[in-house]
Protein backbone atom coordinates (compact mmCIF):
# COMPACT_ATOMS: atom_id res chain seq x y z
CA UNK A 1 0.00 0.00 0.00
CA UNK A 2 1.50 3.34 -1.05
CA UNK A 3 1.70 6.06 1.58
CA UNK A 4 -0.47 9.11 0.98
CA UNK A 5 1.56 12.05 2.25
CA UNK A 6 0.09 15.41 3.18
CA UNK A 7 3.36 16.17 4.97
CA UNK A 8 5.66 17.70 2.36
CA UNK A 9 5.17 21.07 0.69
CA UNK A 10 6.50 20.10 -2.74
CA UNK A 11 4.86 19.67 -6.15
CA UNK A 12 4.44 16.17 -7.56
CA UNK A 13 6.53 15.32 -10.61
CA UNK A 14 3.55 15.39 -12.96
CA UNK A 15 3.19 19.18 -12.57
CA UNK A 16 6.89 20.01 -12.99
CA UNK A 17 7.91 21.23 -16.46
CA UNK A 18 10.69 18.68 -16.93
CA UNK A 19 10.92 19.26 -20.68
CA UNK A 20 11.22 23.00 -20.15
CA UNK A 21 14.00 22.45 -17.64
CA UNK A 22 15.83 20.19 -20.07
CA UNK A 23 15.65 22.91 -22.70
CA UNK A 24 16.71 25.59 -20.22
CA UNK A 25 19.69 23.45 -19.23
CA UNK A 26 20.75 23.09 -22.84
CA UNK A 27 20.45 26.83 -23.42
CA UNK A 28 22.39 27.63 -20.25
CA UNK A 29 25.43 25.67 -21.43
CA UNK A 30 25.12 26.75 -25.05
CA UNK A 31 24.50 30.46 -24.51
CA UNK A 32 26.84 31.06 -21.57
CA UNK A 33 29.19 28.14 -20.93
CA UNK A 34 31.76 30.32 -19.17
CA UNK A 35 29.29 31.96 -16.78
CA UNK A 36 27.43 28.72 -16.13
CA UNK A 37 30.50 26.71 -15.20
CA UNK A 38 32.57 29.36 -13.37
CA UNK A 39 32.67 30.16 -9.67
CA UNK A 40 30.78 33.36 -10.41
CA UNK A 41 30.08 36.08 -7.87
CA UNK A 42 28.77 35.99 -4.31
CA UNK A 43 25.66 37.94 -5.37
CA UNK A 44 24.63 35.17 -7.75
CA UNK A 45 24.42 34.62 -11.50
CA UNK A 46 24.42 38.16 -12.86
CA UNK A 47 21.77 37.79 -15.62
CA UNK A 48 19.34 36.18 -13.18
CA UNK A 49 20.05 38.88 -10.63
CA UNK A 50 19.18 41.44 -13.31
CA UNK A 51 15.95 39.60 -14.22
CA UNK A 52 14.84 39.53 -10.57
CA UNK A 53 15.60 43.24 -10.19
CA UNK A 54 13.43 43.96 -13.25
CA UNK A 55 10.54 41.91 -11.83
CA UNK A 56 10.56 43.90 -8.59
CA UNK A 57 11.38 47.29 -10.12
CA UNK A 58 14.50 47.78 -8.02
CA UNK A 59 18.17 48.48 -8.66
CA UNK A 60 20.22 45.36 -9.29
CA UNK A 61 22.39 46.26 -6.29
CA UNK A 62 19.37 45.51 -4.08
CA UNK A 63 19.28 41.82 -5.10
CA UNK A 64 21.27 38.81 -3.92
CA UNK A 65 20.62 35.31 -5.31
CA UNK A 66 21.21 32.37 -2.98
CA UNK A 67 21.12 28.58 -2.72
CA UNK A 68 17.42 28.41 -1.88
CA UNK A 69 15.46 30.81 0.28
CA UNK A 70 16.51 29.07 3.51
CA UNK A 71 20.06 30.23 2.76
CA UNK A 72 18.68 33.74 2.30
CA UNK A 73 16.92 33.45 5.67
CA UNK A 74 20.10 32.26 7.36
CA UNK A 75 22.15 35.16 5.97
CA UNK A 76 19.60 37.74 7.10
CA UNK A 77 19.30 36.23 10.57
CA UNK A 78 23.09 36.08 10.90
CA UNK A 79 23.31 39.77 10.02
CA UNK A 80 20.45 41.11 12.12
CA UNK A 81 19.73 38.72 14.99
CA UNK A 82 22.08 38.24 17.94
CA UNK A 83 21.69 36.30 21.20
CA UNK A 84 18.73 37.67 23.15
CA UNK A 85 17.34 39.88 20.37
CA UNK A 86 13.56 39.95 20.17
CA UNK A 87 12.05 38.67 16.92
CA UNK A 88 8.35 38.73 16.05
CA UNK A 89 6.96 35.66 14.28
CA UNK A 90 3.47 34.53 13.41
CA UNK A 91 1.78 31.82 15.47
CA UNK A 92 1.75 29.31 13.86
CA UNK A 93 4.75 29.75 11.58
CA UNK A 94 7.23 27.74 9.51
CA UNK A 95 9.01 25.26 11.76
CA UNK A 96 12.46 25.77 10.16
CA UNK A 97 12.25 29.49 10.88
CA UNK A 98 11.60 28.73 14.55
CA UNK A 99 14.53 26.29 14.66
CA UNK A 100 16.87 28.78 12.99
CA UNK A 101 15.93 31.69 15.24
CA UNK A 102 15.99 29.66 18.44
CA UNK A 103 19.33 28.21 17.39
CA UNK A 104 20.67 31.77 17.30
CA UNK A 105 19.36 32.40 20.81
CA UNK A 106 16.70 34.86 19.67
CA UNK A 107 13.90 35.93 22.01
CA UNK A 108 11.11 34.63 19.77
CA UNK A 109 7.79 36.38 20.33
CA UNK A 110 4.93 34.49 18.69
CA UNK A 111 1.93 36.64 17.74
CA UNK A 112 -1.42 35.09 16.88
CA UNK A 113 -2.21 34.59 13.22
CA UNK A 114 -5.72 35.35 11.96
CA UNK A 115 -7.28 34.38 8.61
CA UNK A 116 -6.28 37.82 7.25
CA UNK A 117 -2.75 37.68 8.67
CA UNK A 118 -0.92 38.48 11.88
CA UNK A 119 -3.05 40.11 14.59
CA UNK A 120 -2.12 43.78 14.58
CA UNK A 121 -3.80 44.31 17.95
CA UNK A 122 -1.81 41.48 19.51
CA UNK A 123 1.38 42.81 17.93
CA UNK A 124 0.72 46.28 19.36
CA UNK A 125 0.27 44.68 22.78
CA UNK A 126 3.66 42.99 22.50
CA UNK A 127 5.30 46.21 21.30
CA UNK A 128 3.71 48.03 24.22
CA UNK A 129 5.45 45.71 26.69
CA UNK A 130 8.83 47.40 26.21
CA UNK A 131 9.76 44.81 23.58
CA UNK A 132 12.08 46.22 20.93
CA UNK A 133 12.24 43.66 18.12
CA UNK A 134 15.04 43.66 15.60
CA UNK A 135 12.93 41.79 13.08
CA UNK A 136 9.39 40.69 12.28
CA UNK A 137 9.22 37.55 10.15
CA UNK A 138 6.06 37.58 8.04
CA UNK A 139 4.89 35.07 5.40
CA UNK A 140 2.31 37.27 3.65
CA UNK A 141 0.84 35.05 0.94
CA UNK A 142 -0.68 31.58 1.54
CA UNK A 143 1.29 31.27 4.74
CA UNK A 144 3.13 28.12 5.72
CA UNK A 145 1.58 26.33 7.59
CA UNK A 146 -1.81 28.08 7.69
CA UNK A 147 -2.46 29.02 4.06
CA UNK A 148 -3.65 32.48 5.19
CA UNK A 149 -2.96 35.73 3.31
CA UNK A 150 -2.06 39.06 4.92
CA UNK A 151 -4.62 41.73 4.03
CA UNK A 152 -3.69 45.01 2.35
CA UNK A 153 -4.74 46.93 5.47
CA UNK A 154 -2.51 44.87 7.72
CA UNK A 155 0.43 45.27 5.33
CA UNK A 156 0.07 49.04 5.66
CA UNK A 157 -0.22 48.77 9.43
CA UNK A 158 2.93 46.63 9.65
CA UNK A 159 4.93 49.13 7.63
CA UNK A 160 3.80 51.93 9.94
CA UNK A 161 4.70 49.91 13.05
CA UNK A 162 8.12 49.06 11.62
CA UNK A 163 8.90 52.76 11.26
CA UNK A 164 7.43 53.67 14.64
CA UNK A 165 9.26 50.92 16.54
CA UNK A 166 12.42 50.74 14.44
CA UNK A 167 12.38 47.11 13.28
CA UNK A 168 12.92 45.34 9.96
CA UNK A 169 10.10 43.43 8.26
CA UNK A 170 11.32 40.19 6.73
CA UNK A 171 8.74 39.59 3.98
CA UNK A 172 9.21 35.86 3.31
CA UNK A 173 7.20 35.28 0.14
CA UNK A 174 7.93 31.97 -1.67
CA UNK A 175 4.29 31.29 -2.58
CA UNK A 176 3.37 34.68 -4.04
CA UNK A 177 3.03 33.43 -7.64
CA UNK A 178 0.82 30.49 -6.67
CA UNK A 179 -2.45 32.41 -6.43
CA UNK A 180 -5.38 30.59 -8.03
CA UNK A 181 -8.26 32.69 -6.72
CA UNK A 182 -8.82 36.39 -6.02
CA UNK A 183 -6.76 39.48 -6.69
CA UNK A 184 -3.06 39.86 -5.90
CA UNK A 185 -2.11 42.23 -3.08
CA UNK A 186 0.94 44.51 -3.48
CA UNK A 187 3.99 43.40 -1.56
CA UNK A 188 5.19 45.36 1.43
CA UNK A 189 8.50 45.71 -0.42
CA UNK A 190 6.77 47.65 -3.21
CA UNK A 191 5.26 50.07 -0.65
CA UNK A 192 8.37 50.50 1.48
CA UNK A 193 9.55 54.11 1.40
CA UNK A 194 11.58 53.87 4.60
CA UNK A 195 13.93 50.97 3.85
CA UNK A 196 12.25 48.75 6.43
CA UNK A 197 11.59 45.65 4.31
CA UNK A 198 13.85 42.80 3.26
CA UNK A 199 12.04 40.50 0.85
CA UNK A 200 12.79 36.85 0.10
CA UNK A 201 11.38 34.45 -2.44
CA UNK A 202 12.26 31.20 -4.16
CA UNK A 203 11.98 29.31 -7.43
CA UNK A 204 11.37 26.04 -5.55
CA UNK A 205 7.60 26.47 -5.74
CA UNK A 206 7.41 27.68 -9.34
CA UNK A 207 10.23 25.84 -11.16
CA UNK A 208 11.01 22.82 -8.97
CA UNK A 209 12.30 22.23 -5.42
CA UNK A 210 15.49 20.56 -6.60
CA UNK A 211 16.72 23.70 -8.35
CA UNK A 212 17.52 25.30 -4.94
CA UNK A 213 17.52 28.92 -6.03
CA UNK A 214 16.20 31.71 -3.80
CA UNK A 215 16.89 35.41 -3.41
CA UNK A 216 16.77 38.49 -1.22
CA UNK A 217 15.72 42.02 -2.17
CA UNK A 218 16.32 44.86 0.26
CA UNK A 219 18.06 48.13 1.00
CA UNK A 220 21.39 48.28 -0.82
CA UNK A 221 23.39 48.68 2.40
CA UNK A 222 21.83 45.53 3.87
CA UNK A 223 22.41 43.51 0.70
CA UNK A 224 26.03 44.70 0.63
CA UNK A 225 26.59 43.37 4.16
CA UNK A 226 24.96 40.06 3.28
CA UNK A 227 27.17 39.86 0.19
CA UNK A 228 30.16 39.81 2.54
CA UNK A 229 28.61 36.92 4.50
CA UNK A 230 27.93 35.07 1.25
CA UNK A 231 31.51 35.55 0.07
CA UNK A 232 32.86 34.15 3.32
CA UNK A 233 30.38 31.25 3.25
CA UNK A 234 30.68 29.83 -0.26
CA UNK A 235 32.53 32.28 -2.57
CA UNK A 236 29.54 31.98 -4.89
CA UNK A 237 26.28 30.03 -4.99
CA UNK A 238 25.39 27.37 -7.56
CA UNK A 239 25.93 29.03 -10.95
CA UNK A 240 24.66 26.03 -12.95
CA UNK A 241 21.27 26.04 -11.21
CA UNK A 242 20.94 29.82 -11.41
CA UNK A 243 21.87 29.88 -15.09
CA UNK A 244 19.21 27.25 -15.80
CA UNK A 245 16.59 29.28 -13.90
CA UNK A 246 17.61 32.38 -15.86
CA UNK A 247 17.08 30.61 -19.18
CA UNK A 248 13.81 29.09 -17.95
CA UNK A 249 12.53 32.53 -16.95
CA UNK A 250 13.69 34.39 -20.05
CA UNK A 251 12.43 31.71 -22.48
CA UNK A 252 8.85 32.23 -21.35
CA UNK A 253 8.54 28.76 -19.85
CA UNK A 254 8.17 30.21 -16.35
CA UNK A 255 4.70 31.62 -17.00
CA UNK A 256 3.44 28.34 -18.41
CA UNK A 257 4.95 26.36 -15.55
CA UNK A 258 3.25 28.60 -12.98
CA UNK A 259 -0.11 28.24 -14.73
CA UNK A 260 0.23 24.45 -14.69
CA UNK A 261 1.04 24.48 -10.99
CA UNK A 262 -1.82 26.86 -10.18
CA UNK A 263 -4.42 24.89 -12.17
CA UNK A 264 -3.46 21.60 -10.56
CA UNK A 265 -3.14 22.98 -7.04
CA UNK A 266 -6.58 24.57 -7.21
CA UNK A 267 -8.06 21.20 -8.12
CA UNK A 268 -6.17 19.59 -5.25
CA UNK A 269 -7.20 22.27 -2.77
CA UNK A 270 -10.84 21.86 -3.84
CA UNK A 271 -10.52 18.10 -3.33
CA UNK A 272 -9.27 18.65 0.24
CA UNK A 273 -12.14 21.03 1.01
CA UNK A 274 -14.76 18.65 -0.40
CA UNK A 275 -13.31 15.61 1.36
CA UNK A 276 -13.02 17.38 4.73
CA UNK A 277 -16.58 18.68 4.52
CA UNK A 278 -17.81 15.18 3.72
CA UNK A 279 -15.64 13.07 6.03
CA UNK A 280 -14.77 15.36 8.97
CA UNK A 281 -17.46 18.06 9.04
CA UNK A 282 -16.44 19.17 12.54
CA UNK A 283 -13.03 20.23 11.22
CA UNK A 284 -12.48 24.00 11.05
CA UNK A 285 -10.36 25.51 8.29
CA UNK A 286 -10.02 28.55 6.05
CA UNK A 287 -10.24 27.93 2.31
CA UNK A 288 -6.86 29.12 0.94
CA UNK A 289 -6.77 31.17 -2.27
CA UNK A 290 -3.33 29.90 -3.25
CA UNK A 291 -0.23 28.11 -2.13
CA UNK A 292 0.42 24.60 -0.89
CA UNK A 293 -1.12 24.31 2.57
CA UNK A 294 -4.28 24.16 4.63
CA UNK A 295 -4.47 24.55 8.42
CA UNK A 296 -7.05 22.32 10.08
CA UNK A 297 -8.39 22.62 13.61
CA UNK A 298 -10.14 19.57 15.03
CA UNK A 299 -12.58 19.68 17.95
CA UNK A 300 -11.18 20.45 21.39
CA UNK A 301 -9.88 17.35 23.09
CA UNK A 302 -8.55 15.68 19.94
CA UNK A 303 -4.89 14.76 20.42
CA UNK A 304 -3.32 15.16 17.00
CA UNK A 305 -0.15 13.42 18.20
CA UNK A 306 -2.25 10.27 18.70
CA UNK A 307 -4.06 10.88 15.44
CA UNK A 308 -0.69 11.02 13.68
CA UNK A 309 0.08 7.49 14.89
CA UNK A 310 -3.36 6.17 13.94
CA UNK A 311 -3.08 7.76 10.49
CA UNK A 312 0.39 6.29 9.95
CA UNK A 313 -1.08 2.82 10.55
CA UNK A 314 -3.35 3.59 7.59
CA UNK A 315 -0.45 4.85 5.45
CA UNK A 316 -1.41 8.53 5.73
CA UNK A 317 1.01 11.27 6.79
CA UNK A 318 0.56 14.91 7.85
CA UNK A 319 2.38 17.36 10.15
CA UNK A 320 1.19 18.11 13.67
CA UNK A 321 0.24 21.71 14.36
CA UNK A 322 2.41 21.75 17.47
CA UNK A 323 5.50 21.58 15.21
CA UNK A 324 4.61 25.10 14.08
CA UNK A 325 3.54 26.48 17.45
CA UNK A 326 -0.11 25.55 17.03
CA UNK A 327 -2.43 23.81 19.47
CA UNK A 328 -2.58 20.05 20.17
CA UNK A 329 -5.76 19.71 18.10
CA UNK A 330 -4.33 21.28 14.92
CA UNK A 331 -2.56 19.94 11.85
CA UNK A 332 -1.19 21.05 8.50
CA UNK A 333 -2.25 19.39 5.26
CA UNK A 334 -0.02 19.93 2.24
CA UNK A 335 -1.98 19.18 -0.94
CA UNK A 336 0.75 19.99 -3.47
CA UNK A 337 2.18 16.50 -3.90
CA UNK A 338 -1.02 14.40 -4.01
CA UNK A 339 -3.61 13.94 -6.74
CA UNK A 340 -7.33 14.61 -6.13
CA UNK A 341 -7.90 10.84 -6.06
CA UNK A 342 -5.20 10.35 -3.43
CA UNK A 343 -6.61 13.27 -1.45
CA UNK A 344 -10.07 11.72 -1.39
CA UNK A 345 -8.68 8.39 -0.20
CA UNK A 346 -6.32 10.02 2.27
CA UNK A 347 -8.94 12.18 3.97
CA UNK A 348 -11.29 9.18 4.17
CA UNK A 349 -8.54 7.25 5.97
CA UNK A 350 -7.83 10.23 8.19
CA UNK A 351 -11.47 10.21 9.24
CA UNK A 352 -11.20 6.48 9.98
CA UNK A 353 -8.11 7.17 12.11
CA UNK A 354 -10.03 9.85 14.01
CA UNK A 355 -12.86 7.43 14.70
CA UNK A 356 -10.39 4.82 15.92
CA UNK A 357 -9.47 7.26 18.72
CA UNK A 358 -13.07 7.25 19.89
CA UNK A 359 -13.76 10.64 18.31
CA UNK A 360 -16.72 10.92 15.96
CA UNK A 361 -15.73 12.53 12.67
CA UNK A 362 -19.14 14.09 12.31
Amino acid sequence: MATISFARGAPSLDIVDVEGLKEASRLAFENDPAGTTAYGTSVGYVPLREWIAEQHGVAVEQVLVTNGSMQADAFLFELLVQQGDAVIVENPTYDRTLLNLRGRGADVRMVDLEPDGISIDALKTVLGEAVHPKLAHIIPNFQNPAGYTLSAEKRTALLELAVEHDFTIFEDDPYVAIRFEGESIPTMLSQDDAGRVVYASSFSKTVCPGIRVGYLVGPQAVIKQIQTLATNTYISPNMVAQSIVNQFARSGRMDGAIETVKTNLKARKDAVVNALQREIPDATFANPSGGYFMWVELPEGVDVAELEKAAAQREVQFVKGTDFGGGPNTLRLAYSGVTPEQIDEGITKLAEALKSLGVAAS
